[in-house]
């Protein structure tokens, strides 16, 4: 009776340990580096939330072939070391299937260099850059869904010279992100045979700026289109705009209007353009809008809505629908290969990829900050 008890013992414990590694496997892990500290951090918290929230929805509405999703998310700090890191141990570590929603052209950048996606074969969907270096050359592991910086400067430099503002500086961050903006520039204006007339910079995870400013008055600009992230933004709009009234600054997507209008103030901030790679996140119009919306409602109750979480929220929309394509329990090179066949209508915003196509969308529109930091289009 004893042996009986004890082999009854040892069964139940086989199966329990069964059962635990089949309830382990039934979720489908995902990673995302963000700079939720540093220079970048408020930009960070909101595509950070809008990745969660598109994840818990979905999970909330039964996952993914019954699967639940598993989003881990960390901080990196807008530091390129600190994303390679982080990437490799969500990789070996953690088993991730795919990546989301990184910052930084310079960061990514060196995720390429250092061949970290490469040799896990795994997709990052969703970067929050349009810096040309991660487009061209193709590289098959980064997706897309925003335009890229040249779409947007080529957007800004035409609306320029179709009102005959042809003097045109270009103010922007020293690193891989900055540069791209202002070859994006000149590369624009090359169309109409213009040259800058001035331009200045300033160096990451810094807010020293007043060279720039100095260096850019020299050349007595109509207008300024600035490749910069926010802080070091609305600094720049703050001495510019007071040493130069009526001069018109236009900046790449990347800022964040509420915040350049709370540290530059409304007498600066007002009137400054920035051209987008989003639909609107505060309309209603959409479909996928009003699934956002209802998402930061339900998850994320009493936050704002943005233009940040709002691309985020639409990028984990698009790797949950390669994840189902991917089918059941999906491996990093399943979900790359379901993800560059993928083309969706997530309701009014369109994505489609191909297998030597990774640039989702080229949308870009301009809007200008308006009281109280409200987007105006």
């Amino acid at each position: 009776m004893a042996t009986c008890t004890r082999r009854f013992a040892i069964l139940l414990a086989l199966l329990a340990c069964g059962a635990s590694a089949q309830a382990g496997a039934l979720e489908i892990i995902i990673g995302q580096c963000a700079p939720l500290t540093g220079s970048l951090a408020r930009t960070g918290e909101a595509m950070t939330q809008g990745t969660r929230i598109a994840v818990e929805a979905a999970n909330a509405a039964g996952g993914v072939h019954g699967q639940k999703i598993r989003l881990l998310q960390r901080d990196d700090a807008y530091d390129s070391e600190r994303t390679v890191s982080c990437t490799q141990d969500m990789i070996r570590k953690d088993k991730a299937v795919a990546l989301i929603g990184y910052a930084g052209t310079g960061n990514l950048a060196e995720l390429l260099n250092r061949q970290v996606l490469a040799e896990a074969n795994i997709a990052l969907i969703a970067p929050y850059t349009g810096g040309s270096a991660l487009r061209d050359p193709f590289n098959p592991w980064i997706f897309h869904i925003r335009a890229g910086y040249d779409d947007e400067t080529r957007t800004m430099v035409d609306q320029f010279v179709a009102t005959r503002v042809k003097r045109i500086a270009v103010f922007y961050q020293n690193d891989a992100f900055g540069q791209t903006g202002l070859a994006g520039v000149e590369k624009a204006l090359e169309r109409y045979k213009i040259r800058i007339v001035a331009k200045g910079s300033y160096e990451k995870n810094t807010e020293n700026i007043d060279a720039a400013v100095n260096e850019i008055l020299k050349g007595n600009p109509q207008a300024v289109i600035m490749a910069a992230i926010t802080r070091p933004a609305a600094l720049f709009v703050k001495q510019m705009v007071d040493r130069s009234p009526g001069l018109q600054i236009f900046s790449i997507s990347v800022v964040n209007a509420e915040d350049i209008y709370r540290i530059a103030g409304d007498e600066f901030a007002r009137g400054v353009g920035i051209t987008q790679v989003m639909p609107s996140p505060f309309s209603g119009t959409l479909k996928v809008v009003r699934e956002y919306q209802d998402a930061m409602k339900q998850h994320a109750p009493g936050q704002s809505l943005s233009y940040a979480s709002f691309e985020e929220y639409v990028g984990a929309r698009v790797l949950i629908e390669g994840l189902k394509k991917a089918g059941p329990s999906p491996s990093p090179t399943a979900v790359l290969k379901a993800l560059e066949t993928l083309k969706l209508d997530l309701g009014g915003y369109k994505v489609s990829f191909g297998p030597k196509q990774r640039a989702g969308s080229s949308f870009v529109e301009v809007t200008t900050i308006g009281q109280h930091g409200r987007h105006l289009r």
